[in-house]
């Protein structure tokens, strides 16, 4: 009798139930693994009230706000040629600061910021950019006007002030636009009155305003204001080993920009009062043992040749000195430069007295100033 196979076991099942219990607590595992820690309740921090600006504070600001809108950005552009394609090309040499004198589209500048320049590019404080041209110059007093044509009701003029009654210690105010960062604020006060500086020409610029409100590269043509928000002097250099500013800046007094500027404006260039004379250069009158302004040559036809001043001659193979001037009005001048810097407080027209030494005495002689290059 046969018997039937036995069958196969069969394997067993995991319960659903079970199974499904076992994937809630994989989840309810893995989501305590991705929930972050909790952390604790940040309560923010108390903002103090700062309540008003201090008086000084609020005059400041509102200066800068008067003010600024009357400084201009000075791009000079130079024109050069490529010299593999000959083409001709503009890149812009420098940079620097000035300020709107009228509502005819004036500005006011250093002669050292355009001085070469092939165009000058002229922005206002609202970033449109005006072509400039240029008015005129004063290369002595490092001064220089240009013309924009800029509608009237984009120019904002700044108040003129004066200089002649500044006081050391008194607060200053400088805006430019230093490494070109345009519309930059530095405050101080004046430092010192009565500086001298060199111009672009060598020429020596009296009673200069010494400030340490900082003045860097580019802020050269920028204006100087005092608390009042006046123009009381253009910045125009730095006393730095460095290049930067190291405390020590200057600016031409107010003065003598509300005197130039006019005079450029009328004529175009500075007119200048003088004698009618050409002077020995200084290191030869040194060497001689000159002391004062020695005469070389009157120009015919002068104001020096009616006085009666002598010039340096030739008498039977010797040379005779001529006039030495040592005063003007009282004066004392004891070179060129001293000459120039003291006509300067004179017009065309007026009458001074000349103290000069003449075959070893002194003499007074008056003359009448007149127009000279």
């Amino acid at each position: 009798m046969n018997t039937p196979p036995a069958s196969a076991p069969r394997p067993k099942r995991i319960p659903l139930v079970v199974l499904l219990f076992f994937i809630l607590i994989g989840w309810w595992l893995f989501s305590l693994y991705q929930r972050p820690a909790s952390t604790p309740e940040v309560t923010p921090i108390p903002i103090t009230a700062r309540g008003d600006l201090a008086a000084d504070e609020q005059s400041t600001v509102s200066l800068f706000r008067s003010a600024s809108p009357a400084v201009v950005y000075i791009t000079n552009i130079e024109v050069r040629r490529n010299i593999f394609s000959l083409n001709i090309h503009e890149i812009p040499k420098g940079t620097g600061s000035g300020f709107i004198w009228d509502k005819q589209g004036r500005v006011v500048t250093n002669y050292h910021v355009i001085e070469s320049a092939s165009r000058v590019e002229v922005t206002l404080a609202d970033r449109s950019t005006w072509s400039a041209t240029l008015v005129g110059v004063a290369p002595d007093k490092d001064l220089a006007v240009l013309q924009i044509s800029a509608p009237a009701k984009k120019l904002t003029p700044l108040p003129i002030g004066e200089s002649h009654n500044l006081l050391v210690g008194q607060k200053v105010f400088a805006i430019g636009n230093p490494f070109g960062l345009d519309q930059s604020l530095t405050s101080g006060i004046v430092s010192a009155l009565g500086r001298e500086i060199q111009s672009a020409t060598g020429r020596t610029i009296q009673g200069v305003i010494q400030t340490d409100a900082a003045i860097n590269p580019g802020n050269s043509g920028g204006p100087l204001l005092d608390s009042a928000g006046r123009l009381i002097g253009v910045n125009t250099a730095i006393y730095s080993l460095s290049g930067g500013s190291s405390g020590v800046g200057f600016a031409v007094p107010v003065d003598v920009v509300a005197k130039v500027i006019p005079e450029i404006i009328k004529h175009r260039r500075l007119i200048r009062p003088g004698l009618g004379v050409v002077v020995a250069d200084e290191q030869i009158a040194r060497r001689v043992g000159v002391t004062g302004v020695l005469i070389m040559h009157i120009q015919p036809g002068s104001s020096a040749e009616a006085a009666g001043l002598r010039g340096t001659r030739r008498i039977g193979g010797e040379i005779v000195f001529g006039d030495i001037i040592l005063a003007v009005d009282e004066r004392k001048v004891s070179s060129y430069d001293d000459l120039r810097n003291t006509m300067d407080k004179y017009k065309v027209g007026d009458k001074v007295n000349l103290t000069i030494e003449r075959d070893g005495r002194q003499m007074q002689l008056q003359v009448r100033l007149e127009e000279v290059g």
